[in-house]
C-alpha cells in the first residue's frame, strides 16, 4: 500500500505546478467551494493510477489543485465512503496521498443529521470532536511508520486554534453556528429513531457516515484537521421524518455559500 501511495503521489508531481499547502474534501452536495478555486489542474479520479472512484450521486469525483485566497490547494470533489464496499485503507488512500503531496493541513466538509435538539437544519456546526462508530479502523494491521506511530494520540483531533478562528469569522460574517460532536456510522441506511437517541445518548450532536476515517488518518500523519458539517435532517423525537439522499443533497446546496465563505475566511487567516 505504501509503495501505491508513493506512485500515485509521484504521478500527480509530475503533472502540477506547485505543492498543495491546505487539503479539501468536500462532502454531499458541497462541490461548489471548487467554483472559487483558481484552477491550475484538474484530473478525474479514473485517470489518477490506483485511485478508487466515488459510486454516490453528489461526489463529481475530481481531484482539483489550484489556489484558494491566498493558499495553493488541492480539493476532492467528492469522497469515498466505506459504505460503497471500499475498504478503510481504499477510504484514506487520498489523505495519505495529500500528505505525500506535501499539505500541511486538512479540511473537511460533510452532510449530517443533527441530533441535538437545538440544532435545526440549514445549520452549520464545526466539529470540536469525533466518535467512532464504524465497524473498522484506517490504522487496522501492520502499522506504516513513514506515515505515523503505532498508537497515535487523538486527545486533539480537530484543532483548537482553527475552530477558535472559525467560530471568530462566523461572528464577524453576522451568521450563527455550532459546535458539537460527530459521530461517524458505516451507513448507508439512516438511522432509526432509537439509534438516532443512542447516538445523542453517548454524547454526539450530529451523525454522518464519512469523515471520521479521514481525520484519523491524517492525525496519524500529524495533519492537523478543521471539519464542518451542514445539518440536512434531524434525529430529535418529534422532529423524525422520512428523509431521501435528494433531501440531503438540497439542504446542502442551499446552506453551502455560509460554508464556503467561511472556509475561504479561515484559509485567508492562516
Amino acid at each position: 500500500m505504501l509503495e501505491e501511495i508513493k506512485s500515485t503521489a509521484a504521478f500527480l508531481k509530475n503533472k502540477i505546478e506547485a505543492q498543495p499547502e491546505i487539503g479539501i474534501i468536500l462532502g454531499t452536495g458541497l462541490g461548489g467551494l471548487v467554483g472559487e478555486i483558481q484552477i491550475q489542474e484538474r484530473f478525474s479520479y479514473s485517470d489518477i493510477p490506483n485511485f478508487p472512484v466515488s459510486t454516490v450521486e453528489g461526489h463529481s469525483g475530481h481531484l482539483i489543485f489550484g489556489k484558494l485566497g491566498n493558499k495553493q490547494v488541492v480539493a476532492m470533489q467528492g469522497r469515498f465512503h466505506f459504505y460503497e464496499g471500499y475498504s478503510m485503507q481504499e477510504v484514506v488512500f487520498p489523505v495519505r496521498v495529500m500528505k505525500m503531496l506535501g499539505i500541511s493541513h486538512l479540511f473537511v466538509s460533510n452532510a449530517s443529521g443533527g441530533v441535538n435538539p437545538d440544532f435545526k437544519i440549514g445549520d452549520l456546526m464545526i466539529q470540536s470532536d469525533h466518535i467512532n462508530l464504524f465497524p473498522a479502523n484506517p490504522l487496522t494491521g501492520p502499522n506504516l511508520k513513514e506515515l505515523g506511530p503505532r498508537f497515535p494520540d487523538m486527545s486533539e483531533p480537530y484543532d483548537h486554534a482553527l475552530i477558535a478562528k472559525a467560530q471568530d469569522i462566523a461572528k464577524q460574517l453576522g451568521f450563527q453556528i455550532q459546535t458539537g460532536t460527530y459521530a461517524g456510522v458505516s451507513g448507508p441506511t439512516l438511522e432509526t429513531p432509537a439509534e438516532y437517541f443512542y447516538i445523542r445518548t453517548i454524547g454526539a450532536d450530529a451523525v454522518g457516515m464519512s469523515t471520521v476515517p479521514e481525520v484519523i488518518a491524517a492525525r496519524h500523519m500529524g495533519i492537523p484537521c478543521f471539519a464542518v458539517s451542514i445539518i440536512t435532517d434531524l434525529g430529535v423525537k418529534g422532529k423524525i421524518v422520512e428523509v431521501t439522499h435528494e433531501d440531503v443533497q438540497r439542504v446542502a446546496e442551499e446552506a453551502e455559500p455560509k460554508m464556503t465563505q467561511l472556509i475561504i475566511d479561515l484559509i485567508g487567516s492562516m
